[in-house]
């Protein structure tokens, strides 16, 4: 019960200080409220003072029909400014009913002096204690969390007047064990300096286990209109932290800018020289390790640069698009690191990237190439070498000196027989000498050993030439002292000879190494196998025939009982040799014919993987092709809000990016192609660099859409335009974008200009205001309007944002109207971070009224906007 009556004590002081803090405007006083309200007509006069309304003329009689009409007027005037009057009539206060008085005075003060209060988009009760907690938030043993319990100390009522005027409290020395004390300071300071009654008794508030939380805020609520003046610099400082806030996030948004684009811009000047580097090696097996090299940086070292390209270029749209939301100027990066610059180099590495793969497999054609050519010399150098080995010898041979005369004539035969011979073999040096010359004309590694061994054989065959001539010479002396010896063993070397020379021709052509790319060249190898092997049947028919002529010879001899010295003296060519080069000639045919076969085999395979790869480009090439006409037509028509225009592009986008296994399988099938050497593939126009180059790009065109939408929601939302002005821009700016191209020339641009009402007809006057316009949509002179810069000009022609001039006026009013401003000064009004950031950036005030420590916060506002150096 004693609890009750403090409280209801409480009511009526508060309540009854309030009411007379007001009429003492209009020269007048109440002592009970119950009672001086009950005739209506100082219950009028109050609405009157604190709305600042005139009511309807109160009724002067004494009788109660009067007095009852007089309050109807009064709550009839309350309830028309929204406020709902729960069972509180005027006959209750016509009657002195203390608790509907009280509760029609709460609710008079609730309209009049709580509801109005606005912080940080709240209201009334919520708003004065946001209010409350960020006035007091710096003072220590203040915790504003209600109204009730946080004011009992004291405390808080003496740091909310401290805060606003300091030279009126000691805050310091106050003692949170003291609360009647504190109170009592706090109502009297008030009262005396601000004009604000003693509204509450400091011993009913400390002797209350909960004050009451109506009067508290009631009272709490004098000082917030006794400090308007100050929410004033709250205001402004509240601006100055969101322009700061604004300038800080885009010098972060700058400096991860120039990170990542000299990051990239690195990596690009690192790549380029290995790209370019084009030192060919020795073997196909080194330059084999550089093209897996390659590919290793085709799929696991540039993929992710491309994305940070693609990333780098949306963070410096989304930079720019804030920088001109927030009317900053453009964003200049640092010089060689615009975005036209890293794709400079991004060109640069992709020309050096194609020239290096086209190098790699032109250089291991040239390295098979050279193998072979290289195994081919060996082989017919090591051919020749073997039969040239003895005969420097035996030309040198004087057997003819001593011989007789069937002898004499023998040698002369053998002789004629080797000539044969000799002149058989001179095709054969003669291509040994152009394939040398062919390995030094592809440069060759190894061309000295080719060009030494060459060189020995060359010397060594005139060597042979002279010596034959010599010989003869000598022979054809003695000729006319010789017998004709004996026709069959000549007829034997004669035939002999030649046919020896094609059977090693044929186990060369045999042991031939072959390379082949398509099925035809494999198959018509085969038909020249079979070809040869056709002849073979003749072939055998003429070595029966030589054989013949040597069993003749022997059958003669026999039979007419002639002892035949040795081997035949015309050829060293005997039956044995023929016999076992024709044996080896038929053991090297079916060796031939499966390597024929294996050959076609891998061409047979090589086809099918031409066609295989041919069968998936053919439909992922289109594909690519058709997204990128269809994002083109989606960014032109942006049908819908322009959220459902993002949604519907980022699943587009998703759907593009479901499609990466189709590409993956292309490279699969890429990959075995380059592995099997094919080098070309007449089944498709398309080949794995198209494909790459096109899926970049459309990656790439669908994140730059979607950037663009971004940026447009950004501008509406930052600008306040609807969507049915977004909507009406699009019309607008595709009306006049005759080749669809999403960008307007200038005439194009001015037309569309003329139709939106600007006066930019082709006169001195229309053309200077067509040139101001241009040298803002079009800053950089590139001759087009892009929609995302149509969009900035139409916002900032519609819409308001902030200036150097209004944070200028904010900066005034947290300077007291000083024309400078001190770092205690931001420090008691901004919060730490950016207060010191101010203080870091602001000149030295060098005015007439300049104080020690004064700064300059005109210059620091201009440089916000690009209008001086910061």
């Amino acid at each position: 019960m004693l609890q009750c009556h403090i409280l209801l004590i409480l009511f009526f002081q508060t309540f009854t200080a309030w009411c007379n803090s007001h009429l003492r405007k209009a020269g007048t006083q109440i002592e009970n409220i119950d009672e001086d309200f009950r005739d209506g007509l100082k219950l009028m006069l109050l609405l009157e003072v604190i709305s600042g309304e005139r009511l309807p003329k109160p009724e002067r009689g004494k009788m109660r029909v009067h007095k009852i009409n007089n309050v109807n007027k009064a709550l009839d005037f309350i309830a028309s400014k929204g406020v709902k009057l729960v069972s509180i009539g005027a006959e209750e206060i016509v009657d002195g009913n203390a608790k509907m008085t009280l509760g029609m005075i709460w609710t008079i003060i609730l309209r009049f002096a709580i509801q109005d209060i606005s912080v940080e988009e709240t209201s009334a009760k919520e708003g004065l204690l946001l209010w409350c907690q960020r006035k007091t938030a710096p003072y220590k043993n203040v915790n504003v969390q209600n109204f009730h319990i946080s004011w009992k100390d004291g405390l808080a009522f003496n740091a909310l007047i401290h805060r606003h005027r300091p030279e009126l409290i000691e805050y310091d020395k106050l003692r949170k064990d003291d609360p009647v004390t504190n109170l009592n300071n706090a109502f009297e300071v008030a009262e005396k300096y601000l004009d604000i009654p003693k509204m509450l008794d400091a011993e009913d508030i400390v002797g209350t286990l909960r004050p009451d939380e109506k009067a508290i805020m009631t009272y709490v609520s004098c000082f917030y209109h006794a400090f308007s003046g100050a929410q004033k610099a709250e205001t402004a400082a509240n601006r100055i932290c969101k322009v700061l806030a604004v300038n800080q996030e885009n010098e972060h948004l700058m400096e991860d800018y120039e990170k990542l684009a000299s990051d990239l811009l690195e990596w690009i000047k690192r790549t380029i020289p290995w790209l370019e580097d084009r030192v060919p090696q020795k073997t196909i097996q080194e330059m084999q390790q550089k093209l897996e090299d390659f590919r290793d940086y085709r799929r696991v070292h540039k993929p992710p640069k491309v994305q940070e390209k693609c990333q780098l270029e949306i963070n410096f749209n989304t930079l720019q698009t804030k920088l001109r939301l927030s009317n900053r100027p453009a964003f200049m990066p640092s010089e060689g690191k615009m975005v036209s610059d890293i794709n400079n180099g991004w060109q640069h590495l992709e020309q050096a990237e194609k020239g290096y793969e086209e190098w790699l497999l032109n250089e291991i054609r040239r390295l098979e190439r050279l193998d072979h050519l290289a195994e081919k010399f060996r082989q017919k150098a090591s051919i020749h070498e073997s039969w040239t080995e003895g005969k420097e010898a035996m030309l040198r041979q004087k057997d003819y000196e001593t011989a007789t005369l069937s002898d004499i004539k023998a040698l002369i035969r053998k002789h004629e027989a080797f000539e044969s011979d000799l002149a058989a073999h001179q095709d054969r040096v003669e291509q040994i000498a152009a394939i040398a010359q062919e390995l030094n004309e592809l440069d060759y590694y190894d061309s000295p050993s080719v060009n030494a061994r060459c060189q020995k054989i060359c010397d060594q065959w005139d060597a042979l030439g002279s010596l034959t001539h010599s010989r003869r010479e000598a022979l054809e002396k003695t000729e006319k002292q010789l017998e004709t010896i004996d026709q069959l063993h000549l007829e034997y070397a004669k035939r002999a000879a030649p046919f020896n020379n094609w059977m090693e021709s044929a186990m060369e052509d045999l042991q031939d190494m072959f390379i082949v790319h398509t099925i035809e060249e494999i198959e018509g190898l085969i038909a020249a196998h079979d070809q040869f092997k056709s002849t073979l049947p003749d072939a055998d028919r003429e070595r029966e025939a030589i054989l013949g002529i040597q069993n003749e010879a022997q059958r003669i001899a026999d039979y007419n009982n002639i002892k035949l010295s040795g081997n035949n003296p015309y050829t060293s060519v005997t039956p044995q040799i023929i016999n076992s080069k024709w044996e080896r000639v038929q053991q090297l045919v079916p060796k031939r014919d499966h390597a024929l076969q294996d050959e076609q085999s891998k061409q047979q395979s090589n086809e099918h993987l031409r066609r295989q790869f041919a069968s998936q480009a053919n439909i992922v090439g289109p594909w690519i092709q058709t997204k990128m006409e269809e994002i083109g037509r989606i960014s032109i028509e942006m049908n819908g809000t322009l959220e459902d225009q993002l949604n519907h592009l980022k699943q587009y986008e998703q759907s593009i990016v479901d499609y990466k296994p189709n590409i993956d399988l292309l490279e699969q099938q890429h990959q075995l192609i380059q592995e099997a050497l094919i080098f070309d593939n007449k089944h498709t126009n398309y080949t794995m660099e198209h494909i790459r180059v096109g899926w970049e790009q459309l990656l790439t065109t669908i994140a730059r859409t979607i950037n663009e939408v971004e940026n447009q929601i950004l501008t509406r939302d930052a600008k306040g335009i609807s969507q049915e002005q977004m909507q009406e821009f699009r019309a607008s700016f595709n009306h006049f974008d005759k080749d669809h191209g999403g960008t307007l020339g200038p005439e194009e641009f001015k037309a569309c200009l003329i139709s939106l009402g600007y006066d930019v007809e082709n006169d001195r006057q229309g053309d200077a205001e067509f040139n101001r316009i241009m040298s803002v949509v079009d800053p950089n002179n590139s001759g087009i309007v892009t929609f995302q810069a149509f969009i900035d000009f139409m916002s900032r022609e519609t819409t308001d944002t902030d200036t150097a001039d209004q944070v200028i006026a904010s900066f005034k009013v947290l300077a007291g109207d000083k024309n400078y401003i001190t770092a205690e000064e931001l420090r008691r009004e901004l919060p730490p971070d950016q207060a010191e950031y101010c203080i870091a950036r602001m000149a030295p005030y060098q005015g007439p009224d300049a104080i020690s420590g004064a700064l300059d916060y005109k210059s620091f506002s201009t440089a916000l906007y690009g209008e001086s150096d910061l």
